[in-house]
């Protein structure tokens, strides 16, 4: 491989291209629903760009503050920065360069709002829960904070304002964030603690109150994920489908809470990454049909 498409490639693992492909998915999902189809799809394309370089460049940043720590972990030792393939300088260069372009056209060609919001989004990510992962188990529920804003984003960007159906949507990424990030600290519990990260199954020694947060956000998500068909967002299809949805994740849920297992952990993880675009799809199909 030539140096310059390995520094290419490189340059795109900083921007965590799966974090910034649901945070486009996401993103999304909140201007359709909000304007209930794409009126434009110019405008839209700008909101995708914008969201998307801010999301990159966040991510950029992310790598950049935690490269010595990386460097520490089996899973994270091979990133660009650790693995000496581009320097610290050219990772905060292209990082300030995306979030600043993503900031400017979500300002210019979109809203100042959604520019606020997603600019919100980078100063908790970067500021906030990037140092908290290293001081306190806290920095999961802190974390989901950023990690929900993206389709309240997209909600912005099509009505201009915050309104029920921006929070809602918040709430349902906010809650599903729990069980899937304790799933992965579970799994790399070890590994995050030669990072010193303070991830809650490092610190939790026999494991309750990381089961306790488990039960408690997925059992929390089956109800609350049924509320836009309660508020007239979304019909019939949506409703069953996402309690269907909801009770199958919570059921996988509560088999890793009793066999404790990292079998049943993976089993967890992957039925959260199901769950999330099933209920997309859902919600496309229903306001579609």
């Amino acid at each position: 491989m030539s140096i310059n498409k390995k520094k290419l490639l490189a340059y795109l693992e900083l921007t965590k291209p799966r974090i910034l492909l649901l945070v486009l998915i996401t993103t999304a999902l909140g201007y359709y629903l909000a304007a209930q189809g794409i009126p434009s799809y110019l405008h839209f394309f700008w909101l995708l760009l914008g969201s998307g370089l801010v999301c990159g460049g966040s991510s950029t940043l992310n790598h950049f503050l935690e490269r010595e720590y990386d460097a520490k972990m089996d899973r994270t030792k091979s990133r660009p920065l650790p693995s000496k393939t581009l320097t610290p300088s050219e990772a905060l260069n292209f990082g300030v360069i995306l979030v600043l372009s993503g900031i400017i056209i979500l300002q210019t060609q979109i809203n100042l709002l959604t520019a606020f919001i997603s600019l919100l989004t980078c100063f908790l990510y970067i500021v906030i829960y990037t140092p908290l992962k290293r001081m306190s188990w806290l920095n999961t529920t802190v974390g989901a904070i950023p990690g929900a804003l993206p389709p309240m984003g997209g909600w912005t960007a099509a009505t201009g304002e915050v309104d029920y159906g921006a929070w809602v949507l918040f709430t349902i990424l906010f809650l599903w964030q729990h069980p899937h990030f304790y799933a992965i600290g579970w799994l790399y519990k070890e590994d995050y603690k030669k990072g010193g990260y303070q991830m809650l199954p490092c610190i939790d020694k026999n494991g309750e109150m990381t089961f306790f947060q488990i039960f408690v956000f997925s059992l929390l998500l089956v109800p609350i994920s049924l509320i836009p068909s309660f508020i007239g967002l979304t019909g019939r299809l949506y409703f069953f489908g996402a309690a269907i949805l909801g009770i199958g994740m919570f059921f996988v849920s509560q088999i890793f809470i009793n066999t404790q297992s990292d079998c049943d952990a993976r089993k967890l993880l992957r039925a959260t990454v199901i769950y999330l675009p099933l209920l997309f799809i859902l919600i496309i199909c229903d306001v579609q049909f």
